[in-house]
């Protein structure tokens, strides 16, 4: 695995890009063949919080997971252990229901994720509300507008321009991300 890392508004030292890749080492463990893919890994440091944020893309998954915490240190420890719970239910939902899609379930390895004893529920993928409404179309502006309106985080609308249904979604950092059919 290729390693990504770069600071906002702290200098990421020798030390702790080692500790980093360390620790995201760990994750090797839970797949068959090494990963040949970029993490990106993003450390910053904001109002004396220490925040780390780490994406891995890889076919058909993405595997992302943000800390934030008074220690920088504590905040990777965090996030590597939410990305192996990520692996671990993963892992079992696709054992569970998808054992004939060989392509996705190689992607895993078999071993050390079953001797792992899970602390995530099947009760965690319930849906326990649904809600069916009409797509109104609409420019991005206008969706983030109702969007706040409606004191949502996200908001699902038909774009007027592209004619397709995009998210448009307020980040942690307050500023707004749009969602598109790729």
């Amino acid at each position: 695995m290729n390693y990504n890392i770069r600071g906002q508004n702290i200098q990421v030292t020798d030390a702790m890009r080692d500790y980093v890749e360390k620790k995201l080492n760990r994750l090797e463990k839970y797949f068959d063949a090494p990963l040949n893919t970029d993490s990106n890994v993003t450390m910053a440091v904001h109002k004396g919080r220490h925040g780390v944020e780490v994406t891995i893309p890889m076919t058909g998954v993405i595997l992302r997971a943000e800390e934030k915490s008074p220690d920088m240190y504590a905040s990777v420890d965090t996030v590597v252990d939410k990305l192996e719970r990520q692996i671990r239910k993963y892992k079992t939902k696709v054992n569970r229901k998808f054992r004939q899609n060989e392509s996705i379930k190689t992607l895993f390895r078999e071993d050390d994720v079953s001797s792992v004893q899970l602390h995530d529920s099947e009760d965690d993928l319930e849906v326990v509300r649904m809600k069916k409404f009409q797509l109104k179309p609409m420019d991005v502006e206008e969706a983030i507008l109702q969007m706040d309106m409606v004191g949502h985080s996200f908001y699902v609308f038909s774009n007027i321009e592209t004619k397709e249904v995009n998210v448009v979604y307020r980040r942690n950092d307050g500023k707004y991300g749009l969602i598109e059919q790729g």
